[in-house]
């Protein structure tokens, strides 16, 4: 078979499943049961990298943790980034119970309450005048459906986007996205009129601009990044749409001022900005949108992931009401678009958000995060930069800070460590410990998951 034979992609979203390490922590972590119900997973599903074998199992969720079938217990600091509220809120789950009893299903071409609600909800959050929806059971539709909005409203075709970024799995969503795992080698072909740059990595600059202890040193870049999207622009002539994530989820934070030079070279050369914040959005950033950081509102946002409270799946795009221009046709038309059910769980996840005042949270409690892993990075000569906005935040290992070499075995080290401390987050890029906790988090439970961190550091990496 032609995929057997295929080289393996480069690792970017998350730690590696088949790894000598993960097969080492399997084996003196899982007992009996769990191996059963892993080997039942691995024989029933479509193996793929991340998923497939499964890290371990799931027996319980519950606000800020997680609990296997042995018992053991980890706070979660993944989530895949739907676990804003954390897992099972009361409120949540008695709303889509009522919603259940009072009306469980809408076909697609009867209004209903929670649909409308939501929409008007959705509007009323978002930046400038984004006001019109479209709903989807799930972020990378969305992506599509803004990518036909594009081509509608510009004429055009050409999208430009970032090498990197991951912006979902269907062939539309890959075909923007930048990860070899989703859209590379067997998956292909992909769209046409796909354009990628390099990405924003100021840590990692890929024009081979130095960074200053993880800052750009824009006298001297001239904010090249910006730049390359403006000069792709002006040679192709004919773009519909820049799409890309406000906020890297790598995580990598925008330099100052990119965003707002992306967008006026969007608008010199007539394409649509296309703002992806499936993982960012409703406050993990701590502002209700990443995009808010930066002041640059743009044409579309799509979201996803946490609008469904961590329960039920759900996604949005929202527009300009100025790019309504296609009633005769049909970019979305899901089944499921106007579920009041799901459209209930978004509502009230966000009344959630709002209630208990949960981006002040991320905001506050996550800029603390920060400042005590680089206190970590001041102990500890592994850790190559400390970067995030939030609940979004990270440290990047490497095995040397002046040549800043992967440290990729040590991320692993660290990372099964702090599994067997009762602490769960991802790897990205092979080297990034990547941390997303819930909104919910107390100061005592970010004290006790960055305790772990600091305890596997010092047993993998002394100082």
């Amino acid at each position: 078979m032609k995929g057997s034979s295929s080289p393996a992609p480069q690792q970017a979203e998350g730690e590696i499943n088949t790894s000598a390490r993960r097969v080492d922590w399997a084996e003196r972590t899982h007992d009996a049961k769990s191996r059963e119900l892993l080997a039942e997973d691995a024989r029933y599903f479509l193996h793929q990298s991340v998923s497939t074998p499964c890290l371990s199992t799931i027996a319980k969720a519950e606000g800020a943790w997680i609990e296997d079938v042995q018992g053991h217990r980890y706070l979660d600091f993944h989530g895949n980034n739907v676990h804003h509220i954390g897992y099972g809120h009361p409120k949540l789950k008695a709303a889509i119970a009522k919603q259940m009893d009072e009306l469980p299903f809408a076909p697609r071409r009867f209004a209903c309450e929670p649909a409308t609600a939501l929409a008007r909800k959705l509007s009323e959050i978002s930046p400038g005048d984004l006001s019109k929806v479209l709903f989807t059971t799930g972020g990378s539709d969305a992506i599509e459906v803004a990518l036909k909005i594009a081509r509608a409203a510009t004429g055009r075709h050409k999208t430009i986007s970032f090498w990197d970024a991951f912006h979902g799995a269907g062939f539309g969503a890959a075909s923007v996205g930048g990860e070899q795992m989703f859209r590379s080698n067997v998956i292909g072909p992909l769209l046409t009129g796909t354009e990628h740059v390099a990405p924003f990595a100021c840590y990692r600059c890929p024009y081979g601009y130095p960074d200053k202890d993880g800052e750009p040193q824009l006298d001297l870049c001239k904010m090249t990044c910006a730049n390359f999207v403006r000069y792709v622009l002006e040679k192709e002539g004919d773009v519909a749409a820049v799409i890309a994530e406000p906020n890297r989820a790598v995580p990598f934070i925008p330099p100052p001022g990119f965003w707002k030079e992306v967008r006026s070279a969007c608008d010199e050369h007539g394409a649509l900005l296309i703002f992806d914040e499936i993982p960012t959005g409703l406050g993990k950033t701590g502002k209700m949108f990443a995009c808010d950081h930066d002041e640059v509102v743009p044409d579309m946002l799509v979201m996803g992931k946490a609008l469904g409270g961590g329960i039920l799946p759900i996604a949005a795009v929202l527009v300009r009401p100025e790019l309504d221009i296609a009633g005769q046709y049909a970019f979305g038309h899901y089944t499921h678009e106007k579920n009041p059910v799901t459209t209930r769980a978004g509502l009230t996840t966000i009344e959630i958000i709002e209630e208990e005042n949960l981006v002040e949270n991320a905001a506050t409690l996550g800029a603390s995060a920060i400042n005590r892993l680089n206190e970590m990075k001041d102990k500890y000569k592994n850790i190559g930069d400390v970067r995030g906005r939030g609940f979004l935040f990270g440290a990047e290992l490497v095995l040397d800070r002046e040549s800043k070499e992967p440290a990729n075995d040590l991320a692993e080290e660290v990372f099964y460590r702090c599994l067997d401390k009762g602490l769960s987050f991802k790897i990205t890029m092979g080297n990034t410990l990547t941390f997303t906790p819930p909104l919910i988090l107390t100061q005592k439970q970010m004290d006790e998951a960055l305790s772990i961190v600091d305890e596997a550091l010092h047993e993998s990496a002394p100082a």
